[in-house]
């Protein structure tokens, strides 16, 4: 979690500063937020890898532990490969979105831009606790008490759903508060209002969703999740943002309400999937 602040708190200073151009450092725009996206998230890099290599916390790094070993690796390749295809999913159906949009206009992009910003910086903790959730099951399971692995994740979940969702409430009260330390023109700012409000409204589906999906992970069923993600993002998220936005006319609201249906759907197939509870024997 201090990696993702760190490189998510530099995203927010570069940003600005590559994109609009501030003092001696020249305007960029679009190149300059790539550029800022790509040195934050290095700097996160370049913490953990700092972190692993002092050896001063519960993992260290060696350079004996960086030879190949065979067996290990083909067990990694098995598992991340659905993990991988399960990010994909989701991180690639943005893009749909954002095709959507674009027939409303360069502000409607921009104003999206900021409330996704803000959004996932909030969702930054509860993050954490999903990661915390994914290892308590996979700590669990392998000790043999699946037991107590289902009592970790829905203690978890409450904990993520209280957190996330109160401050969900806020933000959808006082969505103007945040959104002007982004942007001063008034048409971008109305369309980051109306997405971030209606994007934290559905923060507890989302507190939720991320623990159960992360269970699944830690049990090291990826497959799951995956198909989740599928069916919610794709066969889902998208048809109803393009119905909502150009056969019903309600425009960018239309796509907004699209987003926290689908991560309400998650929550609600993730926590199906969650009880049945097959996730219990992956592991063994």
């Amino acid at each position: 979690m201090r990696a993702l602040w760190l490189a998510n708190g530099c995203n927010l200073v570069l940003a600005p500063v590559l994109v609009f151009g501030v003092g001696p450092v020249p305007r960029l725009g679009v190149e300059g937020a790539a550029i800022a996206t790509t040195v934050s998230r290095g700097i996160g890099v370049g913490y953990q890898v700092f972190v692993l290599a002092r050896g001063k916390t519960r993992i260290a790094i060696r350079l004996r532990h960086l030879l190949p070993r065979l067996g290990p690796l083909r067990e990694l390749l098995r598992i991340a490969t659905a993990g991988t295809l399960q990010v994909l999913v989701e991180t690639a159906s943005w893009l749909g979105l954002v095709r959507i949009l674009a027939g409303f206009g360069s502000d409607v992009i921009a104003g999206y831009t900021i409330a996704m910003r803000i959004a996932v910086f909030a969702m930054l903790p509860s993050w954490g606790l999903a990661g915390a959730a994914a290892t308590l099951v996979g700590q669990n399971l392998g000790a043999g008490r699946p037991d107590r692995a289902e009592r970790a994740v829905r203690t978890v979940a409450r904990y993520n759903v209280g957190f996330l969702g109160g401050l969900g409430i806020v933000l959808a009260l006082v969505p103007s508060l945040a959104v002007m330390v982004f942007t001063k023109e008034v048409a971008v700012a109305a369309s980051a209002v109306l997405c971030l409000r209606l994007v934290a409204l559905g923060f507890g589906f989302f507190a939720y969703g991320m623990v159960t999906m992360q269970a699944f992970n830690g049990a090291g069923d990826t497959v799951t999740p995956t198909l989740v993600n599928l069916g919610c993002f794709w066969a889902f998220k998208i048809p109803l943002a393009w119905f909502l936005a150009r056969t019903v006319g309600l425009g960018p609201l239309g796509v907004f309400l699209a987003i926290t249906a689908a991560y309400s759907m998650q929550a609600i197939l993730g926590g199906i999937a969650f009880r049945r509870g097959t996730w219990k024997t992956v592991v063994a």
